[in-house]
């Protein structure tokens, strides 16, 4: 085992600049849930539980389409800004991922103009699903334009501006606009309307705001060298997203076609908290692909290795309280959202397994691409999103909401399996070994902990306490195993330097 002396310097550096982005993007991200929880609570109570069913349907299916409207562009800047040689090659790589997005905004915008009438008909559902899923249509591109501007900032290695844009505006304009149109006394369209609006004021600011902070132009003129390498690259990464989206998103449009307009609001609030449990990994996935790409870059693949176990085991260190917390307490939690979604307490936690997998695995799916292995990738999304529908599609009619949730549980683990074996066939990346038991024995304390507390306590009570219960067990029993060393190194490391900027802002 390692000690503190032994971790060379380049590893050293990567875990600190990972871990660092970490912190900074975690509390953004704690944000980014908590408002888009928050929004979900407001509809849920103000809307009921069927009109809830069709905003949550229609917005689903938007959710899906934003998956889609960047075509690949996010991934591409992150591959090519770090590496881009002068100020003019910078702004072409981003002006082309601006007018990617713009043209397949458009495009899907027209697309669901058109077909929400046949959607509406052929599910059956509300008269108002129609006009809010065209609003909605129009919010696929500007989601896909704050997200361009965001992954601008997270390219250049700038953790802040990405959260600003992508963790705070994208979900305060959400809950903004549905608040004041519920205060205003509209329902599902009102609320779509509202939501529209305040996504495009983001967007006006957004824009000029990320040209000044990064003092990247985006420019068209000149991108036919670049446009090549930029799509072979966005290209499968799109396709890839493709894929994913059959295989990570199939249960949102089979509850929707199969099931009721109320088991469809179930579904999303189950979504909601299942999005509070991928905090950890997407916290740390926020300044891996640029380091990443650098290490790979300069062939340090032994130090990328490392770089990969630690920032998984930590990824697994943090992951397992949010999994304890919403697998012992996850009913009473649904029942916040109304007593008609504790319903859904059993998919959620079939749908957990997947998360735990999907967080164990880490950056598998960043890995790959920034490895150049984004066609692989791709096959391999395709390939389990067929997979993926079938079965989701079989289950969903045979257990109703847990088949759904079980689909893409099974979906999302054996996607991620499989990346670890192509990392370690292509790259010989592996991120496991023995230290992985520490972070697992101490969860299995605190998830004891919890349940002693759960069988002992009733009510909200129950909850309060029997988190901070087993997060001290937790954390304990964290301290009784032992810290691998680069995990001591990291927790040492930032907490000097958050010291210390602490200190000189006391002194100012």
């Amino acid at each position: 085992m390692p000690r503190d002396s032994d971790i060379d310097e380049a590893e050293r550096d990567a875990l600190v600049t990972i871990a660092h982005g970490a912190v900074v993007t975690s509390g953004a991200v704690s944000a980014q849930r908590a408002l888009s929880t928050a929004t979900e609570f407001v509809l849920a109570r103000g809307l009921g539980p069927v009109a809830y069913g069709v905003y949550a349907l229609a917005w689903r299916i938007a959710q899906v389409l934003t998956r889609l409207v960047t075509f690949g562009s996010v991934p591409a800047l992150q591959r090519f800004l770090p590496a881009a040689e002068d100020s003019d090659e910078r702004s072409r790589v981003v002006g082309l991922a601006y007018v990617t997005t713009l043209g397949f905004g458009v495009v899907f915008a027209a697309g669901l103009w058109v077909l929400a009438p046949v959607l509406g008909a052929r599910l059956e559902i509300e008269p108002a699903f129609v006009p809010a899923l065209r609003l909605f249509g129009l919010l696929v591109g500007l989601f896909g334009l704050v997200m361009v501007i965001a992954a601008t900032f997270r390219a250049i290695g700038s953790a802040r501006g990405e959260v600003l844009f992508n963790k705070l505006l994208r979900p305060s304009a959400r809950l903004t606009g549905a608040a004041i149109a519920l205060a205003l006394g509209y329902s599902v369209v009102g609320v779509a309307g509202a939501i529209v609006a305040c996504m495009l004021a983001v967007v006006i600011v957004g824009v000029p705001a990320s040209i000044r902070s990064t003092g990247i132009v985006p420019r068209v003129r000149g991108v036919r060298g670049e446009a090549r390498r930029f799509y072979n690259h966005a290209g499968p990464v799109a396709m890839s997203s493709l894929g994913k989206v059959f295989q990570n998103r199939a249960d949102i449009l089979l509850v929707g076609a199969l099931l009721t307009t109320v088991d469809a609001g179930t579904y999303n609030v189950v979504l909601v908290l299942i999005s509070l449990a991928w905090i950890p990994l997407l916290s740390f996935n926020q300044l891996l692909p640029p380091v990443a790409s650098d290490l790979y870059a300069d062939d340090r693949m032994e130090t990328l290795n490392a770089v990969y176990s630690s920032i998984t085991r930590l990824i697994v260190t943090t992951v397992l309280p949010f999994l304890a917390v919403l697998g012992v307490y996850g009913e009473r939690l649904l029942v916040v959202f109304g007593s008609t979604y504790a319903r859904g307490y059993v998919p959620l936690v079939v749908y957990l397994g997947g998360v735990f997998v999907g967080s164990a695995v880490g950056a598998t799916g960043w890995l790959l691409m920034m490895t150049d292995h984004q066609y692989a990738r791709m096959a391999l999304d395709w390939l389990l999103a067929v997979l993926n529908v079938a079965l989701t599609y079989a289950f969903t009619v045979r257990y109703g909401l847990v088949g759904a949730a079980l689909g893409t549980s099974l979906a999302i683990a054996t996607q991620n399996g499989l990346q670890v074996l192509l990392l370690r066939r292509f790259e010989g990346l592996f991120p496991f070994d023995r230290s992985f038991l520490r972070p697992l024995a101490a969860g299995g304390v605190m998830v004891a902990a919890m349940l002693a507390v759960r069988a002992s306590l009733s009510g909200p009570a129950a909850v309060a306490v029997g988190t901070a219960v087993g997060l001290a067990s937790y954390l304990l029993a964290l301290f009784l195993v032992g810290l691998d060393p680069r995990d001591r190194l990291v927790v040492a490391e930032l907490a000097t330097q958050y010291r210390e900027t602490i200190a000189e802002t006391l002194v100012r």
